[in-house]
């Protein structure tokens, strides 16, 4: 046996676990479905070797038939019997087809909801990995279709393996050579099929960055977002090029491990072709001696031919369940990425009244991946109740504060605190709930207008009042009552009668969204980035009012909006490098005063 052989039995037997693994979750999705279609296959499997011990009474009928002149009283019974078990066989399949398609629904409704829990349980640091995509990538594809595959070929497995059984106890009647040598011919297609099971899993790995290649071009050439682009600087046959040119390298190298799999196949089914014939003269000749009747030489000769099939299909099958296994590897291997930000096995509670602030004491943070920090040793104090402006250019790690409060990264060194309380005493929900947050690039859900609002707090979806009070707050009151159906108008183009809004439009549904959870810290990243001068006078007239009571954070470029702060820091490559009101920092005359004039020449 070769040494690839050695290496794909070897993983054969580590690929157990999840195998075993995997039954449990079949088991944990349906384990009614699942006995059910255990005790359908087990009896379909047993219905082949009634169907072949019926062949020898009725081929010796048939010859009694003939001798006696036409009787066919003798073929009456083998005949009917073997008709009903071939309308059992029949029933029995259409049966097994519509258990073995529930269970596979409910399989893959479990799996994806695995899949969904773990996504948004995974820290926000996973989705900045291409690992983690490749992971997530290969986890979702699988769970759409393994599920029924595993079933059907450990129900198939199940099936064939009592039928093969069946058959080897048959044949050992008529010596003990035939189940052995038939046994003996299987080895090379043993060998086959799971050096090209782990040669099939080898290339999913290897070419999945190339599918999400695939797909991304695919995305870029089909999707609304890029479409004016596409169109205004005639891309399309340039990303169409690298569409063709990446399908083209995945097709050829899917195309050739086909090719080299069907010739093992053929050369494998080589020795069970040699098998056969030696077999077949071996019948003939016992049967020409007077030692086997008719009958029995077409009892043999279907036992050997169903032999022969049930173990190539057994191993056939046996193959597809371990590249099916190796497959549901990529699924586990994505269950099993375990988050770095969580809550302590204690929590502290969270304040929901802040007594002291908010303090960044000596932070330092750097993203994944990369080797720049974002904040270095940055110091920062919001006081409770007070309204605090951050502004500076891109890149200075603004929006890094957001991601740290919110505890979606913690911090390489120092500490971020509530009221003395460092945030990794808190338990993370609790937390997050006791936090409002526009981001600078809120979601524009494809749902009602009034969903869109009371997402930001599910316990006021159904509070009428409270959702058109937050619409009111943000401004957004007006453009939703213009709608067809007002609040109940469904908004975004993926589903029909959908309206779609505008940038600022819907900006003003996010800023809403955040201002209908009344949580005691309110953060804003850019809430006016999107708003004409006019909208944005008026938002900010009304704001100071919303954030009566509430410690709140305005991450912002435009000075307009900065002004309405009680304190405004002006951050510069991770650090806060000047901080006061907007009067202090003009007549201060340092960085602030000339970006304030440089806004206001343009």
């Amino acid at each position: 046996m070769s040494e690839y052989s050695v290496i794909s039995f070897r993983r054969a037997a580590l690929q157990l676990a999840d195998l075993t693994r995997a039954l449990r979750l079949v088991w944990r999705a349906a384990p009614g479905w699942t006995i059910a279609l255990t005790i359908l296959l087990l009896v379909q499997g047993f219905l082949p070797v009634a169907t072949v011990y019926l062949t020898r009474p009725l081929v010796n009928g048939i010859v009694a038939g003939v001798r006696s002149g036409g009787d066919w009283r003798p073929i009456f019974w083998p005949a009917l019997l073997m008709g009903i078990v071939l309308l059992l066989s029949e029933l029995l399949s259409a049966v097994i087809d519509w258990v073995r398609t529930a269970e596979a629904e409910l399989v893959q409704d479990h799996i994806t909801g695995l899949i969904h829990k773990k996504s948004i349980s995974a820290d926000l640091a996973f989705y900045e990995s291409p690992d983690f995509y490749d992971h997530l990538h290969r986890a979702r594809n699988e769970a759409g279709r393994r599920p029924m595959v595993l079933i059907e070929k450990l129900g198939t497995v199940l099936q064939n393996g009592v039928t093969l059984i069946a058959m080897l106890t048959v044949l050992a009647g008529f010596g003990i050579w035939l189940p052995v040598a038939l046994l003996l011919s299987t080895i090379p297609v043993l060998a086959m099929v799971f050096r090209y099971a782990v040669k099939q899993h080898e290339l999913r790995i290897t070419t999945t960055p190339i599918e999400r290649h695939i797909w991304y071009y695919d995305w870029l050439l089909t999707s609304g977002e890029t479409a004016p682009e596409v169109r205004l600087f005639t891309l399309g046959e340039y990303f169409q090029s690298a569409y063709r040119g990446l399908r083209k390298l995945l097709r050829e190298k899917r195309i050739e491990l086909a090719r080299a799999q069907g010739l093992a196949e053929r050369g494998a089914g080589a020795s069970t072709l040699g098998v056969t014939a030696a077999a077949g003269v071996w019948m003939v000749f016992r049967t020409l001696r007077g030692e086997l009747s008719l009958g029995d030489l077409a009892l043999l000769y279907a036992a050997f031919q169903q032999g022969l099939r049930l173990a190539r299909e057994l191993l056939q099958n046996l193959g597809e369940l371990f590249q099916n296994t190796l497959f549901l590897g990529n699924l586990f291997d994505f269950l099993a990425l375990e988050p770095q930000v969580v809550s302590p096995p204690t929590p502290a509670p969270v304040p929901v009244e802040l007594h002291e602030g908010i303090r960044f004491q000596n932070v330092s943070f750097r993203y994944p991946d990369r080797q720049s920090l974002a904040l270095r040793d940055f110091e920062l104090f919001v006081p409770k109740g007070r309204l605090v402006a951050i502004v500076g250019p891109n890149g200075a790690g603004k929006s890094t504060l957001v991601k740290l409060l919110c505890r979606f990264y913690d911090p390489v060194t120092g500490s971020i605190t509530i009221d003395g309380t460092d945030l990794r005493h808190f338990a993370v929900d609790e937390l997050r709930q006791n936090i409002t947050v526009l981001f600078q690039q809120p979601v524009h859900y494809n749902a009602t207008a009034r969903e869109n609002i009371g997402l930001g707090d599910l316990s006021k979806l159904c509070e009428a009042g409270l959702v058109e009070a937050a619409a009111e707050a943000a401004g957004a009151d007006t453009l939703i009552r213009r709608l067809p159906n007002g609040y109940e108008n469904l908004l975004g183009h993926w589903f029909d009668k959908g309206v779609e809004l505008s940038v600022g439009e819907w900006q003003r549904l996010a800023l809403a969204r955040a201002f209908v959870r009344h949580a005691p810290i309110l953060i804003l990243d850019e809430p006016t980035s999107a708003m004409d001068p006019w909208a944005e006078a008026d938002w900010l007239q009304r704001f100071r009012d919303l954030a009566a009571g509430r410690t709140a954070l305005i991450i912002t470029h435009r000075f307009t909006t900065a002004m309405l702060a009680d304190q405004i820091h002006v951050m510069d490559e991770g650090r806060v490098v000047e901080s006061g009101s907007h009067h202090e920092l003009i007549a201060g005359g340092g960085r602030y005063a000339e970006w304030w004039s440089a806004q206001h020449l343009q």
